[in-house]
């Protein structure tokens, strides 16, 4: 080799030069010529050159050659060069050394073995196949010359017969031997491979590159990538760079090493012009690059990833396919090796890096770049700039073939697998990911999963929101960069969505349409059919959860909602604000986004932790009342039910309060919204309620039916049980906000804001407010509360304050009642010791609200149903359906207790109804209605008593004489009455005469005043000592019941009856009475004798005359 190497670096002595200039570009012929006794290089030589090689011609070729981008070279000197390496490959001794060095090697390699001899293409050919050269000797010749071939492409095998047309036209120099060149002869090639780079960047190509040059220009490249001095443009190029960044480096790993310091500061404009070029071309042939090519060339036979030779620019060659090819293999599960792997993955960060590496980006989303973001190209920002204007606020400001260039660039890099490949991503989440992240390992793919986790909290920095976003939007448009959600489903997904690989794709099944088809399965019924394998239905969930907290993650739903979203949601721009917003719209949609809306609604309804933001809100309620429900596999919307159950729990907070109760309100849009209440009633909806959509509408459907079969006692109920059940927990859901009874809310919205515009919706507070300002009501909205109360009152279970304040009460006294008897439990128990006193007051409440009507009493109303009618008629006439009487049934029913002309199960009723009125004046409407002027007047004191026990009512009978309104005056003396009826309803005597009725009238039943008429019998009767109270409370009544009789005389003979049973002169006038009976018998007997003598003398003084 060396000897060779001697004998080509002393050819023989040149001739004479014709002229002083035409030295430089002529070659004597004169045995023992050297380079160093030319005067064209003698200056240059001496400044650059160490004098000990200056006897060896290769030695001052590569000195001259290789010398720094800032030396110049004298042209002459220059051209001198060129002509001398041009001369050196025609010579035959060129040529006839490799021919015996080689002699094996060429015979191996067809292309070189048919090479024309004497043109200087036997060698060129060799350096072109130098990769397949295994012959030591022959190894060591080509790579000697190989620097002097590449330093000139004149030199190279056939490119300049291949590429001479494409020189002249695109003015990269001059093809003429002996011409001064404008371009150093390796700038030539740059200036074709920057020709090449910008014809796949632009769509109108004015001078398009021969197929057979492109062929030359990428060999080239190619050949020259294991060797950084090969590619003479960028080796001038980054000389320095090279020194001051990779001067470690080996030559083999120089390219890489600047590749990665491309973003440099102080890397120079020229090299990283240079870099980026080289790139360029290794995009458009992975072979560029030699070290991928090496590392990856089994795994690529492997894989069946094939390239075809023939067409250098075919899809197979491209950088893109590789990957692709590649990564589907690694996907798949298929072996990879580690070495591939990791030069795949600084290519796939170079592609995230730089976009100008892609043509398609640089060609279809030109205008973009230059619009929004120009000067951005560093580190990745253009791309992720593209990424932000490409998702939009409302609507991608990017074209269609823009953004498929964008998808198919990110599905090339894939950065999905692992974060570090997108470095500005990686550079804004690097704190996020060691304090959120740490537990996982770098590189995972569950890092990306992990931020998506922490995305809107606390740990989560702004920058790495907006990178993660812009990424995550791509990613969520193809199933298949995910690769959590591919590793687990592409079985599902092959199965059951006829999905393709991972680097293929259909027109049938579009890569967004595959998620559409799993998720769909991921929440069938064994009994509908095939379903997702339990990994990837978990996957599924994942991504489910991680596209609540963006609409924009959600392809489809952005699709069809775009117009709805800047039609109705412009303001909403806060995280989760958008569906909540297109839901709460719902109604006026357009057909499609409502569909899409309405089934993620149904889906959310099913697994309530698809809702990523409200379980992030709630956590701590699920902790302390949910865990159990969380713990199992399937949620079945028992989670959104125990949260609605813990609403006022005190670990629950605003965010969760909040959208817990939206979650309700946009149930009642659609009865499929409350998934348990979907599946227990559905068969009954469709047979019962047909065409009704609006949950009210189907739960009032469902409640008719179930309490028309109740009332008719019908044999089987229509509703199924475990839809009665279920209707059970949605009735007293809605019972809890009034909201959720848009049947209500409605009319009432105006009350609403007039008269209780600071008071909470939940917890029923708002209605309670309604029921208190019942008076000021406007009518459609009275008339609904009173609907409502009668429900209420029927079903107390309904009444969700009620529930809510005796909650422990009932548990104490009424764990056996019926549900329906309820209230009553409570208020027999209302004056228990242990009672306690907000539920006392609500139970006053309702006892109220109870006196106000008949019809709110449902135990009055079924003992009083033929009672009512028969002596109330006249009212009931005149009475609306849906508002209050104001008591005048019930007082009507007292006039007749009194008279004592009711039925015994109303009397019993009316007997309970007195007691209370009696205890509490607030319970007679009518009374307080009449009477409220003088109770404020007279009994203030008592009125203002917190525990009330017939202390008004006795005032009031105190004050009968100083009571000035008749109407007011007939209460008090009807109250009278009543007491003559039943002590029981004059609570201060009852209470005063206690001891005395158990001694004395023991034995009496109570009613129709028999137990007064004993104690005033007692009172009469010398031989009986009543206590002292009971005495003078006695006589009191005897002397108001006297005033009473005389104020208010009997209206008719019951009336006078009655006074006259309850008289304390009672027996008096009964013997009186019976006296007069017997002498007016007497009288009659005797008169009617009289007549009867007389008649008879009459009747014979008439026979006599005649």
């Amino acid at each position: 080799i060396y000897f060779a190497l001697a004998i080509l670096a002393t050819p023989a002595a040149p001739a004479a030069p014709a002229a002083p200039a035409a030295a430089a570009s002529q070659i004597r012929g004169a045995s023992g010529w050297k380079l160093s006794e030319e005067e064209a290089c003698q200056e240059d030589l001496t400044r650059l050159c160490p004098k000990h090689t200056w006897t060896n011609n290769l030695a001052v070729l590569e000195c001259l050659q290789d010398r720094r981008e800032d030396t110049d070279i004298a042209p002459d000197c220059n051209h001198l060069l060129w002509n001398y390496k041009l001369n050196l490959t025609l010579d035959p001794k060129f040529e006839s050394v490799a021919m015996d060095v080689c002699k094996s090697t060429i015979a191996e390699i067809k292309e070189c073995k048919e090479e024309e001899h004497g043109r200087g293409y036997l060698v060129s050919c060799l350096v072109d196949h130098r990769g397949n050269i295994s012959e030591y000797q022959c190894n060591q010749y080509i790579t000697k010359m190989t620097s002097i071939i590449f330093s000139d492409y004149r030199l190279i095998c056939g490119f300049m017969d291949k590429c001479k047309e494409d020189i002249n036209t695109l003015r990269c120099g001059s093809i003429s031997v002996g011409h001064k060149d404008v371009h150093s002869q390796g700038e030539v090639i740059a200036c074709l491979e920057k020709a090449l780079v910008r014809e796949a960047e632009q769509q109108d190509q004015v001078h398009p590159i021969t197929d057979q040059c492109q062929t030359a220009i990428l060999r080239v490249a190619e050949l020259s990538s294991d060797d950084f001095h090969l590619d003479r443009h960028l080796y001038f190029s980054c000389r320095d760079d090279r020194e001051r960044f990779c001067h470690n480096a080996g030559e083999g790993k120089v390219y890489k090493c600047l590749f990665n310091h491309k973003f440099e500061e102080s890397m120079s404009e020229k090299c990283h012009e240079a870099l980026t070029t080289r790139q360029k071309l290794i995009s458009q042939d992975y072979r560029v690059s030699y070290s991928l090519a090496k590392t990856c060339k089994g795994d690529l036979k492997k894989q069946r990833c094939s390239v075809d030779a023939s067409l250098p620019r075919a899809r197979e060659a491209r950088l893109s396919y590789l990957l692709l090819c590649l990564e589907a293999a690694v996907h798949r599960g298929r072996s990879v090796s580690g070495e591939c792997q990791g030069e795949m993955l600084d290519y796939r960060r170079m592609l995230m890096d730089d976009f100008s590496l892609s043509p398609e980006i640089v060609l279809h989303c030109r205008t973009e770049i230059d619009a929004h973001c120009s000067g951005l190209h560093r580190k990745g920002r253009t791309l992720h700039c593209l990424m932000r204007i490409g998702r939009g606020d409302r609507s991608p400001i990017v074209d269609g073939v823009c953004q498929s260039a964008l998808q198919t660039l990110i599905q090339s890099a894939d950065p999905g697998a692992d974060y570090r490949i997108d470095r500005a991503l990686n550079e804004a989440c690097e704190s996020v990911i060691q304090t959120a992240c740490k537990h996982i390992r770098t590189g995972d793919p569950m890092i990306l999963s992990c931020l998506m986790e922490h995305l809107y909290t606390e740990k989560m920095v702004e920058d790495c929101e907006h990178r993660l976003l812009e990424l995550q939007y791509f990613i969520s448009r193809d199933w298949k960069l995910d690769p959590l959600l591919f590793k687990k489903c592409q079985g599902d997904a092959a199965r059951l969505c006829h999905a393709h690989g991972w680097n293929e794709s259909s027109e049938l099944m579009p890569p967004g349409a595959v998620f559409s088809c799993l998720y769909r399965h991921a929440y069938r019924t064994e009994a509908q059919g095939r379903r997702l394998s339990r990994d990837c239905k978990v996957e599924v969930q994942r991504i489910l959860h991680q596209r609540a907290l963006e609409v924009k993650l959600d392809p489809e739903l952005q699709k069809l909602c775009i117009t709805d979203l800047g039609k109705w949601c412009s303001e909403k721009t806060d995280a989760g604000q958008e569906l909540e917003c297109l839901q709460d719209h719902l109604e006026d949609l357009v057909s499609g986004c409502r569909d899409i809306v309405a089934n993620l609604t149904e889906l959310e309804s099913e697994d309530t932790q698809i809702d990523a933001l409200l379980i992030r809100a709630c956590e701590r309620v699920i902790q302390m009342h949910c865990h159990d429900v969380t713990d199992t596999q399937m949620d079945t919307g028992d989670l959104m039910e125990c949260l609605v159950q813990n609403k006022h729990q005190k670990e629950m907070n605003d965010k969760c309060l909040v959208g817990v109760t939206h979650f309700q309100l946009i149930q009642m849009k659609d009865f499929r919204f409350s998934y348990k209440f979907k599946m227990a009633c559905k068969e009954d909806v469709l047979r019962l309620c047909p065409n009704i959509k609006k949950k009210v509408d189907v739960v009032i459907c469902l409640s008719t039916t179930v309490r028309n079969d109740t009332l008719q006692e019908a044999q089987e109920q229509r509703v199924s049980l475990k839809c009665r059940k279920q209707l059970r927990v949605e009735e007293l859901e809605m019972s809890e906000d009034i909201r959720l009874e848009p049947e209500l809310y409605d009319p009432c919205k105006s009350d609403i804001s007039r008269l209780c515009p600071n008071v909470n919706f939940g917890n029923a507070q708002m209605i309670e407010c309604l029921k208190e300002q019942k008076k000021y009501l406007s009518q459609r909205c009275h008339q609904k509360v009173f609907k409502l109360q009668e429900a209420e009152m029927s079903d107390p279970e309904l009444d969700y304050q009620l529930m809510r304040v005796c909650k422990q009460m009932i548990k104490r006294f009424c764990t056996e009642t019926d549900a329906r008897n309820i209230l009553q439990c409570l208020k027999q128990n209302k004056n228990n010791e242990l009672m306690d006193p907000k539920c006392k007051q609500m139970i006053t409440k309702r006892q109220i609200t109870q006196s106000t009507d008949y019809r709110l009493n449902p135990m009055l109303r079924k003992a009083c149903r033929a009672d009512i009618p028969k002596f109330c008629q006249s009212i009931l006439n005149k009475a609306s359906e849906d508002s209050e009487l104001e008591g005048q049934v019930i007082a009507c029913l007292k006039l007749k207790y009194t008279d004592q002309r009711l039925s015994p199960d109303c009397e019993d009723q009316m007997r309970v109804i007195l007691q209370e009125s009696a205890l509490d004046y607030r319970l007679d409407v009518q009374l307080q209605m009449h009477c409220s002027e003088e109770i404020s007047r007279l009994c203030a004191e008592e009125a203002a008593a917190q525990e009330q026990t017939g202390q008004v009512e006795e005032c009031l009978k105190v004050n009968l004489l100083k009571i000035q309104p008749d109407a007011c005056k007939k209460e008090v003396l009807n109250m009278l009455k009543e007491s003559k009826a039943d002590i029981f309803v004059d609570p201060v005597l009852h209470t005063a005469c206690a001891l005395d009725l158990k001694h004395h009238c023991a034995a009496i039943a109570p009613g129709r005043g028999r137990q007064m008429s004993c104690l005033m019998e007692a009172l009469q009767d010398k031989r009986v000592r009543l206590q002292p109270e009971c005495k003078k409370r006695l006589q009191d009544r005897i002397d108001m019941w006297s005033y009473a009789a005389k104020v208010a005389p009997a209206d008719g003979f019951s009336d006078l009856a009655l006074q006259v049973m309850t008289s304390p002169s009672k027996n008096y006038i009964l013997l009186m009475i019976a006296l007069s009976v017997c002498v007016l018998f007497l009288m009659g007997l005797l008169c009617g004798r009289i007549t009867k003598q007389v008649t008879r003398e009459l009747k014979d003084r008439t026979n006599d005359r005649k």
